[in-house]
């Protein structure tokens, strides 16, 4: 294989990254995943994550890890309650939807990012990974690279991997695109101890999700193993809404009062999630990669992940794109079908491409209805038994991310991707 003697240093460990470790490993591999945490359980890892027949899990399995994954997930924690701003309950998959199969292809199963993270941690070789390993720079020297760390640590590697997220250090080296503002801000949240601290919503959610949508918002809340849960609120901003408000996101008394102004049209029920004087609000401007973005391969260096293509979370697909990521990153480097890592790298960069541009529209349409005023009509059509009318839904979800790009692409035009803010794309003009 390409990569006999060589040295790969993985930046960033984040499922893309220890999924890549851990099947390069298995090919024989000499890799190491350098991390910015000091240790395995200095953060408290964010919530959970569904995984993917096709993406995630597939790359589980090649990864050997499928059956320890079973033993880890929570079934029923992707079961969905849809509500309005009013907290009415629209529609509700507990006890009415088909219990689904692994192997299945819509079979979405929910584990925890802690769980995760340590199953792909206890299955690496002792020492892969470097903790306390916060990337500052890195220096091309004739054929290998050298990396600079925070703590002053230096290493020489042959091959690099970028998997450090959004905001990647090594993806200048890789290119100078950059992404675009859609035009939306999340808020993230936890509730811990949700049973007692937040008792109407913890039982209103049922130990899987909350949809809520209302006045061009959207609300989502998720079940975590511990007994407590995540929440992320969305909707329009201008680019620098986060630095420009005057909101100081530490202070608990003054993202209550923003809430209720914000979101004055929906019901004070909500308000447990932000009376809590120990939540951690955390501001999530949502930017996405050009749809088209093209780069030359290079025979040493490549990005996963964030890093690689950035888009908001409105599709679920980040982790798994990641996972699928490392699953064909590691397939084109250990393959006997490439002369050089260059070729090899070329061609799993083409597979990445042709993936994003699809799965990256699909996130954008998603998007942009979510935090539209017919946002709850559109995510009941999706769950509605009523054939056509979810086949009305799917139809413009076609449209949008299939037909209406491909005649763009023959016509030499570029794919639409602008600010949701600016309200330049307008879906409401197709009836969505």
């Amino acid at each position: 294989m390409v990569i006999q003697n060589k040295k790969i240093a993985i930046v960033g460990g984040g499922p893309g990254g220890l999924t890549l470790a851990r099947l390069l490993q298995l090919k024989g591999a000499d890799v190491k995943v350098y991390e910015r945490d000091i240790n395995k359980e200095v953060r408290v890892q964010g919530g959970a994550l569904d995984l993917h027949t096709e993406s995630g899990l597939a790359a589980l399995e090649k990864a050997g890890l499928l059956d320890e994954f079973k033993m880890h997930y929570r079934p029923g924690a992707e079961l969905t309650r849809v509500v309005n701003n009013q907290a009415e309950i629209y529609a509700d998959q507990h006890g009415t939807r088909t219990v689904e199969k692994f192997g299945d292809k819509n079979h979405r199963p929910e584990i925890d990012r802690g769980p995760l993270r340590e199953i792909m941690l206890n299955s690496l070789q002792p020492g892969t990974v470097v903790w306390d390993s916060h990337i500052l720079s890195i220096e091309k020297l004739q054929d290998t690279w050298k990396l600079v760390f925070q703590n002053g640590n230096t290493v020489i590697a042959d091959i690099v991997i970028g998997g450090d997220g959004a905001n990647s250090k090594i993806r200048p080296f890789v290119t100078d695109i950059k992404p675009f503002w859609t035009g939306i801000t999340m808020i993230e949240g936890s509730i811990k101890e949700a049973e007692t601290t937040a008792p109407v919503i913890h039982k209103l959610l049922k130990g899987g999700k909350i949809f809520a949508f209302g006045n061009d918002k959207t609300l989502i809340v998720s079940s975590k193993g511990d007994g407590s849960f995540g929440f992320a609120t969305s909707f329009k901003t201008k680019e620098f809404w986060d630095k420009e408000c005057g909101i100081d996101f530490k202070d608990n008394k003054q993202m209550l009062a923003w809430f209720k102004q914000e979101y004055k049209e929906w019901s004070s029920i909500w308000y447990e999630l932000f009376e809590n004087g120990n939540t951690i609000f955390i501001p999530r401007p949502q930017y996405c990669m050009p749809l088209n973005q093209k780069w030359k391969a290079q025979s040493n260096i490549t990005l996963i992940g964030d890093a690689a293509h950035w888009m908001p979370p409105f599709a679920g697909e980040g982790v798994n794109m990641a996972m699928l990521d490392a699953l064909q990153l590691s397939e084109n480097l250990t393959s006997n079908e490439f002369e050089n890592t260059k070729k090899a790298i070329a061609n799993y960069e083409k597979q990445m491409f042709r993936r994003f541009a699809i799965v990256g529209q699909g996130t954008l349409f998603n998007t942009e209805w979510m935090h539209k005023s017919k946002a709850l009509n559109n995510m009941l059509s999706m769950f509605s038994p009523n054939i056509l009318k979810q086949g009305l839904f799917i139809s413009k979800m076609v449209l949008s991310v299939y037909v209406i790009p491909t005649i763009r692409k023959v016509f030499g035009l570029v794919p639409k991707q602008a600010s949701f803010y600016d309200e330049r794309i307008d879906l409401n003009k197709m009836g969505i």
